[in-house]
């Protein structure tokens, strides 16, 4: 049986949404990256990063979350077009890396500097934020015109967009104001939650008990580069 490694956060969730759309049996495998999970021997062995999500297929193993998208849309030959040769496998490659690295990593540290970095923060967030914002409004701009984010075919690049934009009023700061400037985002978000995958994919938060407080041990796990500014006090 497939084991997926996961928590709640937007990479494991994308996956998690494939994984109930292509209804392949797995065992969820919590790890509580608030609690150092991520770090044990066992888990490193599988993903040196330390990093979720990650699975383990028969002798695969695989980590970052849009490989592991790849790897089992490819082996079912569902949700990306499966010729390797034609404009519409290099739409969905380059949208689909276009959410790995800007979306995901943009909003990130859009994320971390308005919630959880110490002041003084104005240039980074300004940074961040000011980017998660550009990202967004080009997808906002091409689901203008496009159904799904490959036109009028559901995909992977789909679970990948849904995984992060349940979170995005969290990302911006910008509270229920956020809809009105992403309303095409809005309405692909929408379109996706009413998938029965999509609400068995959430019900996995009810599944495991995950860390919620990010006191200092938490904050160890999750932001070990401050060991580096306490060292130089």
């Amino acid at each position: 049986m497939l084991q997926f490694f996961y928590n709640t956060a937007p990479n494991p969730m994308k996956v998690a949404l494939l994984l109930e759309e292509l209804e392949i049996t797995y065992e969820a495998i919590p790890v509580d990256t608030r609690k150092g999970q991520q770090f044990e021997p066992k888990f490193l062995a599988i993903n040196p990063n330390g990093k979720v999500p990650a699975v383990v297929d028969g002798s695969v193993s695989l980590f970052d979350s849009n490989a592991i998208l790849l790897y089992l849309a490819d082996r079912e030959q569902k949700f990306i077009p499966t010729d390797l040769k034609s404009p519409d496998r290099a739409k969905a490659l380059s949208w689909l890396m276009f959410i790995a690295s800007g979306i995901g990593p943009f909003s990130g540290q859009s994320v971390h500097f308005r919630h959880a970095a110490p002041d003084p923060k104005e240039y980074a967030l300004n940074r961040y934020d000011f980017e998660a914002h550009r990202h967004w409004k080009l997808l906002d701009d091409h689901l203008a015109k496009n159904t799904y984010m490959l036109g009028a075919d559901y995909s992977i690049v789909d679970m990948c967009f849904w995984g992060w934009a349940r979170l995005i009023p969290y990302v911006l700061g910008t509270g229920d104001q956020t809809w009105e400037t992403y309303s095409n985002v809005k309405r692909l978000l929408d379109l996706i939650n009413t998938r029965p995958a999509a609400q068995r994919a959430e019900g996995l938060k009810a599944k495991h008990a995950f860390k919620t407080e990010l006191d200092d041990e938490a904050k160890k796990f999750m932001f070990p580069q401050n060991e580096r500014l306490n060292n130089r006090k």
